[in-house]
């Protein structure tokens, strides 16, 4: 049974999210999953992901897969038709994501006054309002607007995302300057690491990946998406000018076209590994690597993988990214050029500084997605509970408004009763 004050059901853990994602679940492993495997622990979360446009079949309808325990993951799949009609589409996903969580749908129960968590603002005029949410929340990873194929819309979406919004988390620290210009409860809340799964590349046990067991080179090497956030520049310099070691990049390719990228005898494009596999790659890496290209859609990044290299033990060396250098060094050697960056990259290899990776350990530790969490659920309930409290006030207000027009109706009533008794019509 629903609580009778939605504000009391907020203090409890037992909180429902529905989460709107640009990202999918078995993209690769970041923040979204950080974040919702462990609100998973205490409330059912419904993950929903952009549509997917098939031309078989005839009608629309919601694939729901369970890749966690209480983590409903939700692939609209809808006809051709509807491709490039984005509006009727996100209509189309209302009703299918509605009637999934109806009292006599699948997930009846699950979902009764859910928390409507936003990745990306693209759905928040056809999804806010439409689920009898006790909160919004918009946690703001990247600032999607820069990145390449932004729709054109996603700048006024944030607007009204924002403006509704009860609660707004940042990334970066550079979005939470940028952010708390348009909103007064705004959090940063920065990349976190689970630390125990990236400590094992520090231990004997753990074998090294299969494609660098046999490499007998140092290793160059990165892990993440490969996009347009990447220098390709810098990383064809830094593979010729190192042509006794291997620059192992291990991701997906997106947006980029993979003919373009830069190829060598010493340059290995692996693709992408899951989140499980990791640490037996980050093992095998003499330098960790963040070779981002200092553009539009890096300007606001804040990188999950920096604590998670951190974890590992690992040297890192960075271009100069505004979050970086403010959060991370010196533990991370930023580069500010690319000359600078090939010669930081050579002294990490051979004379590691043992005590700056010592530090990393523990400014990880320091870090750990369970930590930022807590507090991130806190936050929300708080917001919750500030969203019922106003909503409460708008219903007192609107009511004494109501019964002070009748309470006039009433008096003019009188008076003209009184009028009419006085004249004798």
């Amino acid at each position: 049974m629903p609580s009778p004050l939605p504000f009391l059901a907020a203090d409890s853990l037992d909180v429902s999210y529905i989460v709107h994602s640009h990202l999918r679940w078995d993209f690769v492993w970041q923040r979204p999953q950080q974040i919702m495997s462990r609100l998973a622990l205490r409330g059912h979360v419904l993950f929903v992901e952009e549509p997917v446009y098939l031309d078989d079949i005839p009608a629309p309808r919601l694939d729901v897969t369970l890749p966690l325990p209480k983590v409903h993951r939700a692939v609209p799949l809808l006809p051709g038709t509807l491709r490039g009609q984005y509006d009727a589409s996100i209509a189309v996903i209302r009703e299918l994501v509605r009637k999934q969580v109806a009292a006599d749908g699948p997930l009846g129960g699950a979902f009764d006054r859910p928390v409507q968590w936003f990745y990306t603002p693209m759905p928040a005029p056809a999804m806010i309002g439409a689920f009898n949410e006790r909160g919004i929340v918009y946690d703001c990873m990247d600032e999607l607007s820069k990145f390449r194929f932004a729709p054109t819309e996603l700048v006024d979406r944030e607007r009204y995302l924002v403006a509704n919004a009860d609660v707004v988390f940042t990334g970066g620290y550079k979005l939470w300057q940028a952010k708390s210009r348009h909103h007064s409860n705004v959090h940063f809340f920065g990349c976190g690491v689970d630390v125990d799964h990236f400590a094992r590349a520090r231990s004997e046990d753990l074998p090294l990946a299969p494609e660098l067991q046999s490499l007998g080179r140092k290793v160059m090497g990165y892990f993440g998406v490969i996009d347009e956030r990447i220098d390709y520049d810098l990383l064809r310099k830094l593979a010729d000018e190192n042509s006794d070691a291997e620059l192992v990049m291990v991701g997906p390719v997106v947006k980029v076209d993979p003919a373009e990228l830069p190829q060598g005898p010493n340059i290995r494009w692996l693709g992408q590994r899951q989140y499980s596999e990791l640490p037996s790659y980050v093992k095998g890496f003499d330098v960790c690597l963040m070779p981002f290209a200092l553009n539009e859609a890096t300007e606001y990044i804040n990188p999950t993988k920096t604590l998670e290299y951190m974890a590992a033990g690992k040297p890192i060396v960075s271009t100069a990214v505004a979050d970086v250098v403010h959060h991370f060094t010196p533990v991370v050697t930023v580069a500010d050029n690319a000359d600078d960056f090939v010669t930081a990259t050579a002294v990490a290899i051979e004379a590691p500084d043992v005590a700056m990776i010592a530090r990393g350990i523990e400014q990880a530790r320091a870090n750990s997605w369970e930590s930022i969490v807590a507090r991130m659920e806190r936050i929300v309930r708080e917001g919750v509970r500030a969203h019922a409290e106003r909503a409460a006030a708008t219903t007192r207000d609107r009511d004494g408004r109501a019964a002070r027009r009748d309470d006039r109706a009433r008096r003019a009533d009188r008076a003209l009763a009184t009028a009419t008794d006085e004249t004798g019509d």
